[in-house]
C-alpha cells in the first residue's frame, strides 16, 4: 500500500539521511535518542526512513533541515559549554539533582499482578496503598518550606531577602531595618495566609470524601468502615446511588438478573449507563454469608491506566473440579463510578493511588502566570542595570579605600531600582480582579479558586473543551425515524412526541416506542417482554448479547421468539460500521449525511434470521473463543463477524443531544477573538463530529478531514501526508491514532494540527486529554485554557495554563479542581473578553508604573551621589523612603486596577480586540524601555532642577526635590489613566493631603542624609512664594513634555480600541 501512494520526490537518499540525522541529533537526549534504534527494527517501514515527512510543498528544496524552518515546532540546537550553563543550564542541573534525590527518597514501587483472597486482606503478600484521596499540595512539615520555596524561586523576592539580610551587617547598614523587613514580611504573610486557606479548604474536601461510610462484610456480619480504611481483599457493599470507593471485582447483586448498571460519567465522561455482570459462581450462592464458606481468590493484572480493559480470573478451590471463570471489564466496578441500580457486593482489588481514576488524574501544580514570568525577566534586567550603575560609581571613585564595601553600599543605595512593592501591588491587584469577577452580575455563580492567574484569561490562544455537559446539555431528544421509503420527524408525525431524557440515545428510543404504543414490560439478562398496541405480550428469550466497543462501533443481540421459536439476530450501530454489513440499498448514506448535517446522532438498525443449526454452530465456536487465553478479543470478534453478513436494513434513527444555551454565538465570539478551539471528548467519533457541526465549532463551509485509524509507523506516515495536502480543513482524530502519531511524528502532527481552524479528538482517555494540553503548551509556547465539567476532565484542567470548570450534571469534581468555576459555557465569553482583558491591561500598567516609581528615585540618588563626589550616602532617610512607596503614592498607583480602556459592551461586541492582547504588547521590553527613559528624564530633571534653583538655600534641596517628586508621581498616574473613576480622584487628593499633613511631623528627615549637620525643615520657608513657584516649575518641566507626547501619539497613531470608544 505504501508503494501505491505517491510521496513528494526526495533529491537523494543520502540527503534524506543527512537531514534525518540532523533532526534526531538536534532532538538531544530523551525519547528522540532511542528512536532511531527502534525504527531500524521495523522492517515494514524501513523504506520510510528514505522519505522524511514533509511539512511544505517545497519539500527539500532548502539546504537547511526542514525541521529547523518549521514556524513553531522549531527544535533548538543544543548549546554547549559556558553558553549552555548561563542560558539556563544551571537550572537544568539543579532540577536533575533534586529529581535524583527525590527518586532516592521515594523509590516508586513496581506495580505487579496480584492474587486477592475473598474477605482475607491479611493474606495479601504485598503492602498496598491506603484508600484515601489526597488533593493537597503540602503536609504539616512541607507547608512552610514549600511556600517559601515557591516565593523565593522568584528572582525579585530572593533579591530582597539578600538585601534585607545585608542590613544586619553594621558596615553595610544604609537605613532603618523596618524599611527593608516590613514590606518583605508583609508579602510573605499575605502569601502564606492565602496558601494556608486554600490548603485547608482542599483538606476539608478530601476529608469529606475519605470519611464516607461503607458496609464491609465480615464473618461476624456487616460493619461500618470509612472509605480511607478499605483494604485490598475486603468485601464491600455499595448501595444504589452511592459512589464506589475503590476498584472492585463484582461478586453479587440484589438484582435477580445478576447484573447492575453503573454511571461512569465521572470517570470517562460518557453519560450512558454501563451494564456490569456479577461473577456467576458467587452470584449463584444461596446467601450473602456463603461468601465466607468458600475458598476463592481473584487473580488481577497489575494496576494500569486503561479504563476500558481488564484481564483476570476467578478461581474457586474448594469445589471438585476447581471452578475457573475468566474476568473482563464487564465484571469490574471502578472507583468514582456510581451504582445506578440495586445493591452490589465486590471484592477490592486496587486501592488509593492504584485505582484507575487516581492513575488517570495528574497531581495539582502551582500555576504561574505569563505576566509574572515576564516581570521576573524585567527584574533581572533591572538587577543588571543596578550592578552596572554601582560598578560605574565605584570606578568613578577611583576604587579608593575599601572599594568592595562601597560597591555593596551602592548596590543597597540603588536597590529601589527593583521595588519590593511590585509584588504587594500585583497580589492585591489580583485579589481585586478576583473579587470583581465574582461580583459580576452578568456571570452569576462564577468562583475564582486560584487568585494568582486572572491575567491569563487575557492571553489565551488555545481553548480545549470537553463535549458532553460542557457544550451540550447532556439531554437526549428523539427527532427522526427513516424507514427507507418514508421519513418521519417530530413535525410530520403527530404520534412522535419528543422526550427529554437524562441518559442516552437508547433510553430516548425506548421512551419514544412507548409513546407510539410499543412498551417494554420487563428485561433481565435472559429474557424480555414487549406489549403491542393491541395489548398482546410478546416474550423473547435472549440467547447472546454483543456489547458496544469502540472498535466495532456496533452492538447486537440474538433472541428467540417464545411463541414461534424463530431465532433473530438484531444489530444497531454507527452508519460507518453498518453500511458494509447490510444488504445493498440506495438511501442509507444520503440520509445519514442529511441527519448528521442537522446535528443528530444516527443509529442504523438491521436484522438477520437464523436457523437452529446455524445458531448451534455459532454458539459452539463462540464459547470456544471466549475460553482462549491468547488473543481472546480477536478470536471472539472474528466469530461474531461471521454472522454479520448480508443483514436486512430495518431503519435509521436520529437522536439529538441538545446544545447548551448560546453555545454557537459564544464559540463564534471566541473564534473571532483569534482563539483556536479544540474539542477533546471520550465520546464516539460520529457523535463528536455531529456536535462539532451543530455547535458551529466547524463552520458549514469548512471541510472535515477524518483521520483514518492507524496502528503502525508506516500507516501514520501515509495518513499524515494525505492530511498535509488538505488546506483549511478541520481535523477529527481518535485517541488510538493520536497515540501512534505522537509516538513517531510528534512535531509534525502538532505542527499540522495547529494550522487547522478546529480540531476534534474523540475516544480520549483523561490522561490523553492532559497530554494533548501539555504538548500544545510545549510546542507552541502559547497560553492554553481547558474547560470541562466531569471528573474525567480534571487532569486536562490541571495541565492547562488556565483551567475552567463547569458545575454540571456530572458533579462538582471539575469545578473544584479548576482555577475558575462557572455555571454555563456561555459565561466563558465575558470571562475572557471583559475580565481577561481588564486584568491583563491593568496588571501590565500597574507593574510598569511601580517599576517607574523605583527607577525615578534611583536616578535621583545617582545624580545626588555624583554631585557629592560619588559618596555612598542616602538622599532620603528612613520614613521618607517607606512613605514614598506607601501612603504618598500607593493609593493613586493602586487605583490603576479600576482603569479600563474599553467598555465591557464594546469588548464583547468587537472580540477582535482580544487578538492584540495575545501578542503581549502591553508589557514588553519595548514598553519597559520607554518607562526607563521616562524615569531617567524625570529623575534627572527633578534632581538637577533642585540643585540649580536652590543654590542659596542648599540645605532645602531634599525638601524641594521630594515635594516635586511626589507631585510628579501623582501627575504621572493621571497621565496613565484611560477612564476616570471617582475613587481615582479621591486617591489622588488623599495622597496629596497625607503628604502636606506629614510635612509638619517629618522635618527631621528633610536634611541631606547624614551630612545635613542638623539642617531641619524650615516651615516658614515652605510657605514662601519662591518655594512654591520653584517646585511648580520643576514639576511642570518633568511632566509637561510627556503630556504633549501622549496627546500627539493619540492624534497621529491612535490604538485600535480608541476608534471604538470615540
Amino acid at each position: 500500500m505504501a508503494d501505491q501512494i505517491p510521496l513528494y520526490p526526495v533529491r537523494s537518499a543520502a540527503a534524506a539521511g543527512h537531514k534525518r540525522a540532523a533532526y534526531y541529533s538536534s532532538a538531544g537526549p530523551g525519547p528522540g535518542a532511542d528512536r532511531r534504534g527502534r525504527y531500524q527494527l521495523e522492517e515494514e517501514s524501513a523504506h520510510l526512513d528514505e522519505m522524511p515527512l514533509m511539512m511544505s510543498e517545497e519539500g527539500f528544496e532548502n539546504d537547511e533541515s526542514d525541521y529547523h524552518t518549521l514556524p513553531r515546532a522549531r527544535i533548538a540546537r543544543r548549546k554547549r559549554g559556558l553558553e549552555w550553563f548561563v542560558c539556563g543550564g544551571w537550572k537544568f542541573l539543579c532540577a536533575s539533582c533534586c529529581d535524583w534525590l527525590i527518586n532516592i527518597c521515594q523509590r516508586k514501587k513496581e506495580l505487579k499482578a496480584r492474587t486477592v483472597w475473598l474477605g482475607c486482606p491479611e493474606k495479601s503478600e504485598e503492602k498496598h496503598p491506603r484508600n484515601s484521596i489526597k488533593n493537597q499540595k503540602y503536609n504539616v512539615f512541607t507547608f512552610i518550606p514549600g511556600v517559601l520555596y515557591e516565593q523565593f524561586k522568584f528572582f525579585l523576592n530572593l533579591y530582597f531577602l539578600v538585601v534585607s539580610c545585608s542590613q544586619f551587617v553594621p558596615a553595610l547598614k544604609i537605613g532603618y531595618l523596618y524599611t527593608y523587613w516590613a514590606p518583605l514580611g508583609f508579602v510573605l504573610a499575605v502569601t502564606i495566609t492565602r496558601e494556608a486557606i486554600d490548603e485547608f479548604r482542599r483538606f476539608q474536601r478530601d476529608k469529606e470524601v475519605n470519611s464516607q461510610l461503607y458496609s464491609k462484610l465480615t464473618i461476624r456480619g456487616k460493619v461500618q468502615v470509612k472509605s480511607s480504611d478499605i483494604q485490598v481483599g475486603d468485601l464491600i457493599i455499595v448501595e444504589k446511588n452511592q459512589r464506589i470507593p475503590s476498584d472492585m471485582v463484582f461478586l453479587r447483586t440484589s438484582e435477580k438478573a445478576g447484573s447492575c448498571f453503573i454511571r461512569t460519567d465521572q470517570l470517562d465522561g460518557e453519560t450512558d449507563w454501563k451494564l456490569k455482570v456479577a461473577v456467576s459462581c458467587t452470584q449463584r450462592l444461596p446467601a450473602l454469608g456463603d461468601l465466607f464458606s468458600i475458598s476463592a481468590y481473584v487473580y488481577a493484572q497489575k494496576p494500569q491506566l486503561d479504563i476500558h480493559s481488564f484481564e483476570g480470573t476467578f478461581t474457586r478451590e474448594d469445589s471438585d473440579p476447581p471452578v475457573h471463570e475468566s474476568l473482563s471489564i464487564e465484571n469490574t466496578l471502578w472507583a468514582s463510578t456510581i451504582v445506578a441500580s440495586g445493591t452490589v457486593i465486590g471484592v477490592v482489588i486496587y486501592t488509593g493511588k492504584e485505582t484507575r481514576s487516581v492513575m488517570n488524574t495528574s497531581n495539582p501544580k502551582n500555576k504561574i502566570g505569563l505576566l509574572d514570568l515576564e516581570l521576573n525577566q524585567l527584574t533581572k534586567a533591572l538587577f543588571l542595570a543596578l550592578v552596572v550603575l554601582s560598578v560605574v560609581m565605584v570606578t568613578l571613585q577611583g576604587f579608593a579605600g575599601p572599594w568592595y564595601r562601597n560597591l555593596f553600599r551602592f548596590l543597597l543605595l540603588f536597590s529601589y531600582i527593583i521595588p519590593i512593592s511590585l509584588r504587594v501591588n500585583l497580589d492585591m491587584g489580583k485579589a481585586a480582579y478576583g473579587w470583581m469577577i465574582m461580583k459580576d452580575e452578568n456571570i452569576p455563580g462564577t468562583v475564582v479558586r486560584t487568585s494568582t492567574i486572572p491575567e491569563e484569561l487575557g492571553r489565551l490562544v488555545y481553548l480545549l473543551t470537553d463535549k458532553t455537559g460542557t457544550l451540550t446539555q447532556n439531554e437526549m431528544t428523539f427527532r427522526r425515524l427513516h424507514l427507507g421509503t418514508v421519513s418521519y420527524g417530530a413535525d410530520t408525525m403527530d404520534e412522535i412526541q419528543t422526550h427529554v431524557l437524562s441518559s442516552c440515545s437508547q433510553v430516548a428510543l425506548v421512551r419514544w416506542t412507548e409513546s407510539v404504543g410499543l412498551t417494554l414490560v420487563s428485561r433481565d439478562l435472559t429474557s424480555m417482554q414487549l406489549k403491542t398496541p393491541g395489548g398482546q405480550v410478546l416474550t423473547y428469550c435472549i440467547l447472546q448479547v454483543f456489547p458496544f466497543t469502540s472498535e466495532s462501533k456496533r452492538m447486537g443481540v440474538i433472541v428467540r421468539d417464545e411463541s414461534t421459536a424463530e431465532i433473530t439476530f438484531y444489530m444497531k450501530g454507527a452508519d460507518v460500521a453498518m453500511s458494509s454489513i447490510v444488504q445493498y440499498n440506495d438511501w442509507l448514506e444520503e440520509e445519514c449525511g442529511n441527519m448528521a448535517r442537522e446535528g443528530l446522532r444516527t443509529l442504523v438498525v438491521a436484522k438477520k434470521s437464523l436457523t437452529e443449526e446455524q445458531y448451534q454452530d455459532f454458539e459452539s465456536r463462540y464459547s470456544q473463543a471466549k475460553l482462549s487465553l491468547h488473543d481472546r478479543m480477536l478470536k471472539v470478534a472474528a466469530v461474531v463477524e461471521s454472522l454479520e453478513r448480508d443483514m436486512e436494513l430495518l431503519c435509521l434513527t436520529g437522536v439529538e443531544d441538545q446544545l447548551q444555551a448560546d453555545v454557537r454565538p459564544t464559540l463564534e465570539m471566541l473564534r473571532n477573538a483569534g482563539i483556536k478551539i479544540w474539542m477533546l471528548t471520550g465520546d464516539k467519533l460520529e457523535t463528536a463530529t455531529c456536535i462539532a457541526k451543530s455547535s458551529h465549532l466547524v463552520s458549514r463551509s469548512q471541510d472535515i478531514h477524518i483521520f483514518r485509524p492507524v496502528t503502525s509507523r508506516g500507516e501514520a506516515h501515509l495518513e499524515l501526508n494525505a492530511f498535509r495536502r488538505k488546506h483549511d480543513c478541520a481535523l477529527v482524530i481518535s485517541g488510538d491514532s493520536l497515540e501512534v502519531c505522537l509516538k513517531y511524528y510528534e512535531h509534525e502532527l502538532v505542527e499540522l494540527a495547529c494550522q487547522c481552524p478546529a480540531v476534534v479528538c474523540c475516544r480520549c482517555s483523561p490522561t490523553q486529554k492532559a497530554h494533548i494540553v501539555s504538548l500544545l503548551r510545549q510546542h507552541t509556547g502559547r497560553r492554553t485554557c481547558a474547560i470541562g465539567d466531569g471528573g474525567n476532565d480534571v487532569s486536562m484542567i490541571q495541565a492547562a495554563d488556565c483551567g475552567i470548570g463547569i458545575e454540571g450534571k456530572e458533579g462538582k469534581q471539575a469545578s473544584l479542581a479548576a482555577d475558575f468555576s462557572i455555571t454555563q459555557f456561555r459565561h466563558v465569553g465575558r470571562l475572557l473578553m471583559v475580565h481577561g482583558r481588564n486584568s491583563y491591561k491593568r496588571s501590565a500598567a500597574l507593574g510598569q508604573f511601580v517599576m517607574h516609581r523605583g527607577l525615578i528615585i534611583s536616578t535621583m540618588q545617582a545624580v545626588f551621589s555624583s554631585v557629592f563626589y560619588f559618596a555612598s550616602v542616602p538622599l532620603y532617610q528612613g520614613f521618607l523612603m517607606v512613605g514614598y512607596a506607601t501612603i504618598y503614592t500607593m493609593f493613586p498607583v493602586f487605583s490603576l486596577v479600576l482603569d479600563q480602556d474599553v467598555k465591557p459592551e464594546m469588548a464583547i461586541l468587537y472580540p477582535e480586540l482580544y487578538k492584540d492582547l495575545t501578542k503581549g504588547r502591553s508589557l514588553s521590553f519595548k514598553t519597559f524601555l520607554i518607562w526607563v527613559l521616562i524615569s531617567i528624564y524625570q529623575g534627572g530633571i527633578l534632581m538637577f532642577g533642585a540643585l540649580v534653583l536652590f543654590e542659596a538655600e542648599f540645605v532645602h534641596v531634599v525638601a524641594i526635590s521630594f515635594t516635586a517628586l511626589v507631585l510628579t508621581e501623582l501627575l504621572m498616574v493621571a497621565l496613565t489613566i484611560r477612564t476616570w473613576h471617582w475613587l481615582m480622584v479621591v486617591a489622588e487628593f488623599l495622597s496629596l493631603g497625607c503628604y502636606v499633613a506629614s510635612l509638619a511631623f517629618l522635618n527631621e528627615y528633610f536634611g541631606i542624609g547624614r551630612v545635613s549637620f542638623g539642617a531641619f525643615l524650615d516651615v516658614a520657608f515652605i510657605t514662601t512664594v519662591p518655594f512654591l513657584w520653584k517646585v511648580s516649575a520643576i514639576t511642570v518641566v518633568s511632566c509637561l513634555p510627556l503630556y504633549v507626547l501622549k496627546y500627539l501619539k493619540r492624534k497621529l497613531s491612535p490604538p485600535s480600541y480608541s476608534k471604538l470608544s470615540s
